[in-house]
């Protein structure tokens, strides 16, 4: 039994390939268009997810798609009847899109399909359709290693759901308890990330870097004025100050004098006020995601929460639920945006519709999110050779050896192996790594090889055996979507005259032993790196470890701002070439960026400037 699992025609649109219940493959569409969160059919991804399965399109038993469009128009046409005459223009804007194309998505669908992947089958025949936040909890639940658990999932909107409550038992999962739109934790997040200068679906995790260089001011103000939270978290806002249900834009000017002026120029300079409103709009967030929590516990008596949807990419507030305690065991979605939604389709169509049995893994079944493409060594050198790449290719021992020796002398290293990440974390994969002790690598990082905001931390990777002699955290973080902080035998005490800097200012102190991955808050986005699922990551950090004496690695995304993280060794070599990266590892072929050709650094680097 083989279902295709589809999400697409918002953003970060993508397939996956669910054999006889087993999570084969799974890809975001961005990651072959290079489009940053393309929301297209995904058609590259779903031929990707075919050929990983060795499948032919006839093999396709199902194609499910994440979401069902009637209902959502449904949802769009409700909200303006409500507000009309109010928000006309936002109407008449989308209605011409949802009558030529939307609202006629199993048509669209199957023409894409007959178009991308097979033009000789009835695919309306085989094509289903899930529920939004159902196919987010089957995505949370039915790949985590329960046997059954509560099911939290918070995002935007769906159809009409912007949070759910549903209870998973072996094959079962039932929705018990739902919000509406439009009240809504993530578009209330979303409208603060618009009102401070961030792009929407894409800016939310700068706002939650940006918190910790403010002061929570606005709580009271938030809450006496655009949202009434009740003790068990659910909440209310009031729309007077928002504009998503008639305008254009997020905030209204209502919203503006709120907070005493108009939203943040993008690429303006960040002021204390945004910082401290990002402070507050985080600890609002906290505040109504351990309120559900802790309601979740008292009344179904789970042991065991799963998360997932666009809130649950919140790591900061993913680390506070988990130091609750509420729970025994928590698991998140590593896609627990609407990526993540494709593959609870397919889970869901499996388990749900078709009854079939679900086989339980220990971790859990997502193989450590590493479900893209991988390249043979073969390919890898064909391919860098007609790039134009020089390189030698190394066996294992000296490529390891060779790149801690380069870690330990400063350098940054593109590192790309095996099978492409599936979400929006890079996991050792497709990584650019550093040296944490360095106490320049953090902003050197930013400016010089990531292009962008100073301010922006990086993760650690860290292995798991060592885990809890550097971080307040003793539970694995594979994915990293948990913050925790660096235990305090590692930290570094502040003069009182530090202590007094605001803002920004902060950014500068060297707060611990590996400042490069420590907050100023003293906090990291912590991925434990284990043996099993790993192993060659894994062995460098225990080289470096062997080295250093610290089994800790930065690891950021392998690409640059506004692109998406590399997929192919071409575009390994182009991020490379155009970026500081002084070492790039690729299979077991080694760059090293002085025996590249100054011409094409060149041509590279002014590709990446056009852009």
């Amino acid at each position: 039994m083989n279902i295709l699992g589809v999400s697409a025609y918002y953003h970060d649109s993508a397939a996956c390939l669910v054999s006889d219940g087993e999570l084969v493959a799974a890809a975001q569409e961005e990651r072959f268009t290079r489009k940053k969160h393309d929301p297209a059919f995904p058609a590259c991804a779903a031929r990707y997810c075919l050929q990983a399965g060795g499948l032919c399109p006839v093999d396709v038993d199902y194609v499910v798609f994440y979401d069902k469009p009637f209902r959502k128009f449904e949802r769009i046409f409700e909200t303006y009847l409500t507000f009309a005459p109010k928000g006309f223009k936002s109407f008449a804007t989308s209605m011409p899109v949802w009558l030529k194309d939307k609202l006629f998505q199993r048509t669209l669908i199957t023409g894409a399909l007959n178009e991308h992947v097979g033009g000789d089958i009835d695919w309306s025949t085989r094509l289903r359709f899930s529920e939004h936040h159902l196919s987010h909890a089957a995505s949370a639940f039915f790949p985590s290693p329960f046997h059954e658990a509560a099911v939290l999932t918070m995002d935007g909107v769906g159809e009409w759901t912007t949070t759910s409550l549903a209870i998973g038992k072996g094959t079962e999962l039932s929705v018990h308890r739902e919000i509406h739109f439009p009240h809504s934790l993530g578009l209330l997040y979303s409208a603060f990330t618009y009102y401070l200068g961030f792009k929407v679906n894409s800016g939310e995790y700068k706002v939650m870097g940006l918190a910790p260089y403010g002061e929570p001011k606005y709580v009271n103000l938030i809450k006496e004025h655009l949202i009434d939270i009740k003790p068990d978290g659910s909440f209310h806002l009031d729309m007077s100050f928002f504009n998503y249900c008639t305008g254009l834009t997020m905030t209204n000017s209502r919203f503006e004098r709120l907070f005493g002026g108009p939203a943040r120029r993008p690429e303006s300079k960040l002021t204390q006020r945004e910082m401290d409103l990002a402070a507050s709009i985080q600890a609002i967030t906290e505040e109504i995601v351990l309120k559900l929590a802790k309601e979740i516990r008292a009344t179904t008596g789970q042991r065991n929460l799963c998360l997932a949807g666009g809130v649950a990419l919140n790591c900061v507030a993913n680390g506070k639920l988990l130091r609750e305690t509420l729970f025994d065991n928590i698991w998140i979605q590593p896609a627990a945006g609407d990526a993540g939604g494709a593959v609870g389709a397919a889970f869901a169509a499996y388990h749900l519709m078709l009854e079939k049995p679900r086989s339980i893994h220990s971790g859990d079944s997502m193989n450590g999110a590493y479900l893209g493409p991988e390249f043979s060594q073969r390919e890898i050198e064909e391919r860098l050779g007609n790039s134009g790449a020089v390189f030698t290719t190394e066996s294992d021992e000296a490529l390891i050896t060779n790149v801690a020796h380069a870690l330990v002398e400063g350098k940054a290293v593109g590192w790309m192996q095996g099978r492409m990440e599936f979400g929006p974390r890079a996991l050792g994969g497709r990584s650019i790594i550093a040296d944490p002790r360095s106490p320049t690598v953090q902003k050197q990082l930013n400016l010089k090889v990531k292009y962008r905001e100073s301010f922006r931390p990086f993760a650690p990777s860290v292995l798991r055996e060592d885990l809890s002699q550097w971080f307040q955290l003793d539970s694995d973080s594979p994915y990293m979507l948990l913050v925790a902080d660096v235990m305090g035998t590692k930290q570094l005490p502040m003069s009182e005259k530090q202590k007094q800097l605001f803002g920004i200012d902060k950014l500068n102190i060297v707060r611990s032993e590996i400042p490069a991955v420590t907050h100023v808050d003293y906090s990291a986005r912590v991925q434990t790196v284990h043996k099993t699922t790993n192993p060659r990551f894994h062995r460098l950090i225990s080289k470096f470890k062997e080295l250093t004496g610290c089994p800790v690695l930065v690891n950021t995304s392998f690409n640059v701002r506004g692109e998406p993280i590399v997929c192919t060794p071409e575009d390994a070599f182009r991020c490379f070439m155009g970026t500081e990266i002084e070492l790039l590892v690729v299979g077991d072929s080694l760059l090293r960026k002085e025996d590249q050709s100054g011409v094409l650094m060149r041509d590279y680097r002014s590709s990446y400037e056009l852009d």
